[in-house]
Formats: structure tokens, C-alpha cells, sequence
């Protein structure tokens, strides 16, 4: 503002920069109707955001299960216990037992001795390069192989010459000694020790 006086008794007033009063100003209303559709996109966009870096980390943690199970060998894995094959999981022993107290150990762990339905199965139990104990007896009176759930043997994986000959005892049981092929069965008195192979479903 500048006053500028032009006579004595008369004082004359001159704005500067004058506000234009012309100008339309936001009232409080407007300007949070103008600025609440950016917050709600500013939510909107940290929420989504949110959301991918979740379905992210669950995607991350099934791919890194997925490729330890996968490519871990036989060898790490009996270090950690159990064992992830087809829609069962493996036990291998440490220690040496005969075939009764195998089993028990195994029952305990609830499952049984290994029970082998397939070749891909068969060839899978030779990875662990161990003489190991089956689920699998004959019994005498019988005259039958037996899983150990009472399943007859339909199908075999002998080895050469095998079974030869102790099946003339009151049970007879079944290992598994020529690990590099894949007719590696062995039939074997029960007293003696080996490794065992448990087994129980995964799902």
C-alpha cells in the first residue's frame, strides 16, 4: 500500500499489489474434496503393494522347498533324517539291528520296514548304497513272502541265484545286498544285523 497526500486537508490512498478479489479461492470443503481421491490411491496403490510382496515370499519359500527336496541327495538327506520320495517318506538307520528289532524301531517312528510296490521305487532304495533290511519275510507254514502289512509279493526284484535255500527255516528274511543292480533282493537269516529302511506316508 502507498498513501500519497495531494493537498493538506485531502489524503489520497493508492494499493499496490491489491489482492484480486476477482480469484476464486478453494474453501476448506473444496480442498479436501480435490485431495482425498489422491490419498485413497496412495492406500490403495501401498496396499496392492503389500499384497504382491506377500504372495512374493510364499512363492519364494515353495520354490526353495521344492528345489531342496529335489536336489539333495540321498547322502545330505540321511544326515537329516527323512527322506521325500514319490508319496512317502524314508527312514535309513545308522546302526545295525536284526530284522525284528528294525522293525520295532521303525513302528516307534510310526511307520514299518519298507515296503516296495514299484521299479522306480526298487531303484531308489540302492541310491543309499547300504545292505538294508525290507519288509519282507516268508513264512513256513505259509510257504509265502509277505509284506510286512499281509500283502502277498507280486512283485520281485531278485537277486542272481536268490532266493537260495533259507527259506527252509521257520522265517526268513529279505535285504537288500546287491545295491548296483537293480535285482539286488537277498534272502538272509532274521538274527543277523544290517541297516533298515523305514517308511510311512507323506500325506
Amino acid at each position: 500500500m502507498m498513501v500519497r497526500i495531494v493537498h493538506q486537508d485531502e489524503i489520497s490512498v493508492d494499493y499496490v499489489n491489491r489482492p484480486d478479489t476477482s480469484a476464486k479461492r478453494l474453501s476448506d470443503k473444496d480442498r479436501k474434496v480435490y485431495h482425498a481421491p489422491m490419498g485413497r490411491n496412495t492406500y490403495r496403490i501401498v496396499a496392492v503393494s503389500f499384497g504382491l510382496l506377500c504372495i512374493l515370499q510364499v512363492a519364494v519359500n515353495i520354490t526353495l522347498r521344492l528345489s531342496r527336496s529335489t536336489t539333495e541327495g540321498p547322502d545330505k538327506s540321511f544326515q537329516q533324517g527323512w527322506v521325500y520320495f514319490g508319496s512317502s517318506l524314508y527312514f535309513i538307520s545308522s546302526t545295525k539291528l536284526p530284522w525284528l528289532q528294525s522293525r520295532d524301531d521303525c513302528q516307534q517312528r510310526g511307520a514299518d520296514l519298507v515296503i516296495i510296490n514299484t521299479k522306480e521305487e526298487q531303484n531308489f532304495m540302492g541310491k543309499f548304497h547300504r545292505l538294508t533290511w525290507i519288509g519282507l519275510t516268508h513264512q513256513e507254514e505259509t510257504m509265502n513272502w509277505n509284506w510286512v502289512d499281509g500283502t502277498s509279493l507280486t512283485e520281485s526284484y531278485w537277486g542272481e541265484g536268490e532266493p537260495n535255500g533259507h527259506t527252509t527255516r521257520n522265517i526268513t528274511c529279505v535285504e537288500i545286498r546287491f545295491f548296483e543292480q537293480e535285482n539286488s533282493w537277498n534272502d538272509i537269516r532274521c538274527y543277523g544285523q544290517n541297516f533298515w529302511i523305514c517308511e510311512k506316508n507323506a500325506l
